[in-house]
């Protein structure tokens, strides 16, 4: 099991996928956590619930390293660039949603 600094922060949230994905047979929603270092702002963990490990895989070679500090429309930008997934809105909303709540929670420790 991997071991996280007390610095980092779980943030998790989630979109209804297209009902036409396997996935969505299984689970109607997509749901991504994020595990950030709020110090730093760099991500250093994702789950997921899509099915394949491929695309699971591929995500995080994406997303994990990303710092929020630059905002979130850079990582969107790339997802939208590199993942052509059925999944793709969701999970830009969900970026986006994870987002907001990491904000709120800098607002809040300061």
């Amino acid at each position: 099991m991997e071991k996280y600094d007390k610095t980092t922060v779980y943030f998790s949230s989630y979109a209804k996928l297209p009902g036409e994905l396997p996935s969505a047979h299984y689970n109607r929603n997509l749901d991504i956590g994020l595990i950030i270092n709020w110090e730093t702002g760099r991500i250093e963990g994702l789950s997921c619930t899509l099915i394949t490990q491929d695309t699971k895989d591929f995500l995080k070679s994406i997303i994990i390293g990303y710092n929020v500090s630059n905002g979130i429309e850079p990582l969107i930008d790339e997802i939208k660039n590199r993942f052509f997934g059925s999944s793709q809105k969701a999970l830009c909303v969900i970026l986006k949603s994870i987002y907001e709540k990491y904000e709120s929670y800098l607002e809040e420790k300061i």
